[in-house]
């Protein structure tokens, strides 16, 4: 993407405010011709210092007196410039000194006070606009990460996705606010200060503008270099947010194995990585607005050196335009050098921007079909037909599945690990697409179907129970707002979870901790079942929900998952084959193709492999198993 187009998308994000840009823009040109004005009150103030009263305008008293004054200017002098010289000492023309002096610092309290008040106003209605679009465009990243399928977050990191969300977007705020809007305002000044020096000398003012071009040109290079290392330093940081998001997550198995040195000394290595970046980039920051100032001061030796000899030689300009000129040229210094700093934020927006998009770019894999309908409850069953998928195009995980599963039925899919069992299930709530074949609910292939209503089916519960910092009652209740806690209570009855909770000092107001952290292995899938529950799916899906839980946890999760499966659809994937010895189908799995079907006395008597998982499991428990 070109790097102009990527800023105005950046700036795209102002349309909605534009009304507040409109302000800001109203608010720009007050704030410059009031930069203006004030340089020009140079004039009378030094007139009213050195000529006295009458400023040394030729019959000042007796214009003043017949209100001639201004008639007579065109008469006097023949160019523009000499006829607002003359106006503007004649505004400020008294009887005496002290009042012609009293009336000017009057009006440069009026001026730098309405100054002031328009900075004001434009730095509020700035910041404003900002925060907004900043909002705004994070908003839509966390949207559009809702909207993309779980193959984008397996190929990506998190820590990554986090820093463009955090960091790029905060680089982003910096090109907006300094790079465009403190820009626009630094631009109008520096064009009224120019606006000024032309007309006071046009000659003088070629003479001091000769160094725009070298400006523009060293500007443009150290721009370029500034985006180069503002990458980097994105990419350096990335790698921070990375690896502290890995290690605060795996913070128990580092403790376990003693890494803390090892995982120190990485953090160390990536902080080291990220100030080389910092500071290549701060160099090339900090030497625009010196090389700026520099070329600016020169051209300012040439005007003094040029200018001065026109003044002492009583040239073409008069002492007091001289000093009005060296005012507006050395007033623009200062915006000169913000703009020189606008370039290297407008810089690192686009580099910040690039990654940003990148996000909002990435079209998601799962997606409504145009005609696709709404469903509210299954009738008949489920439908796998020659189902087959493959992650990278390439690799088959899934191959030629067919199966049926009537409603209310229970089926468990077993087999070795990495035989595609998750793989399967995950195919139902369309977290993937199958690469050809179809899954059909009630004859319907699921892509005709709407996510929403799709997954407002399902009911989920895995090895790995995913739990949020917040109170039991909140985990439960889970996308559920204003549920009656007595029906929470009645779900965690139901998966045998309501005696530990009511254990709490805080009951069901009880803070889990970040994923559950203050909660056992066997608490957290029991507290994940009660939100199965009180969510009342019609197809429920266990991913090895017991396979990591101690023998009392897995009693009391076998339980709670046999209450649960009554009426509904399940799936069950299982490791340990006592959990599934009364389920209506069981699927062997293995190298990603169904190699067996049929019920557990039936599997049993086959002696295939379901016989071999099941004696290397159970040979030493024939009695239990038996009971099971």
């Amino acid at each position: 993407m070109d790097d102009f187009k990527i800023y105005l998308r950046v700036l795209s994000f102002m349309k909605p405010y534009w009304k507040r840009v409109g302000g800001a823009m109203v608010l720009m040109v007050l704030c410059a011709a009031f930069a203006g004005i004030s340089i020009g009150m140079i004039l009378p103030f030094v007139k009213v210092l050195f000529e006295g009263a009458d400023m040394g305008l030729p019959q000042a008293e007796e214009a003043a007196a017949d209100g001639g004054m201004m008639d007579m200017v065109p008469d006097m002098f023949s160019s523009i410039q000499d006829q607002v010289r003359l106006k503007v000492l004649g505004f400020f023309a008294a009887s005496s000194s002290l009042v012609a002096l009293e009336r000017i610092c009057l009006v440069i309290l009026i001026l730098y006070f309405l100054k002031a008040l328009f900075t004001y106003l434009l730095a509020v209605t700035s910041v404003s606009i900002e925060v907004r679009v900043i909002r705004d465009l994070r908003n839509v990243l966390y949207m559009h990460l809702h909207k993309l399928s779980l193959a984008y977050f397996h190929s990506s990191r998190t820590g990554q996705i986090v820093s463009r969300i955090t960091h790029d977007v905060t680089l982003v705020r910096n090109s907006i606010s300094t790079g465009f809007l403190q820009a626009m305002r630094d631009m109008l000044v520096i064009l009224v200060l120019g606006f000024i020096v032309f007309f006071i000398s046009w000659r003088l003012a070629l003479a001091a503008f000769v160094m725009i071009p070298i400006i523009t040109y060293v500007m443009g290079r150290i721009g370029r270099r500034l985006r180069r290392y503002s990458t980097k330093l994105q990419e350096k940081t990335a790698d921070i947010v990375i690896v502290l998001q890995e290690t605060l997550s795996g913070i128990r198995v580092v403790k376990a194995f003693g890494m803390e040195p090892f995982e120190t000394a990485k953090f160390m290595g990536h902080t080291e990585g990220h100030l080389e970046a910092n500071m290549q980039r701060q160099r090339a920051e900090s030497l625009a607005p010196a090389m700026t100032e520099f070329l600016g001061a020169f051209g300012g030796l040439v005007v003094l050196w040029y200018g001065g000899r026109q003044v002492i030689r009583g040239g073409m300009l008069q002492p007091e335009m001289f000093l009005i000129f060296l005012a507006a040229m050395l007033s623009i210094i200062k915006p000169a050098k913000t703009l020189s700093r606008a370039s290297a934020r407008i810089q690192e927006g686009i580099a910040a921007g690039k990654r940003v998009f990148e996000i909002l770019d990435a079209e998601p894999d799962i997606t409504d079909a145009p005609d696709a309908v709404e469903i509210d409850r299954i009738t008949e069953g489920i439908e796998f037909d020659r189902v087959s998928f493959s992650y990278d195009g390439c690799d088959q995980v899934l191959s030629d599945i067919s199966f049926k599963v009537s409603k209310g039925q229970v089926v468990a899919v077993v087999g070795p690990s990495g035989a595609g069992k998750s793989t399967l299930v995950d195919l139902i709530p369309r977290f993937y697409d199958a690469s050809s074949g179809s899954v059909k609910i009630d004859g319907r292939d699921i892509r005709k179907i709407s996510v929403k209503s799709l997954r407002a089916l399902m009911g989920i519960v895995t090895q790995e129970t995913i739990l949020f910092n917040d109170t039991v009652r909140n985990n439960i209740a889970y996308g559920l707002e204003d549920m009656d806690l007595s029906r929470v209570k009645d779900a965690a009855r139901a998966a045998n979870a309501h005696d530990f909770i009511s254990g709490f000092p805080e009951g069901y107001d009880t803070m889990v901790g970040d994923r559950g952290v203050r909660l056992s292995g066997g608490e957290r899938q029991r507290l994940a079942i009660a939100r199965a529950i009180l969510k009342d799916p019609q197809v429920l899906i266990f991913d090895e929900a017991t396979s990591a839980l101690d023998t009392e946890s897995e009693k009391l999760v076998q339980e709670a998952i046999e209450r649960l499966l009554s009426s509904r659809t399940n799936f069950v994937i299982a490791h340990r084959l006592s959990t599934v010895t009364h389920a209506d189908l069981i699927l062997v799995i293995a190298g990603g193709r169904i190699v067996e079907t049929g019920k557990h006395d039936e599997l049993l008597a086959a002696g295939k492999i379901y016989r071999k998982l099941y004696d290397l499991q159970f040979k030493d428990y024939p009695q239990t198993v038996g009971e099971a």
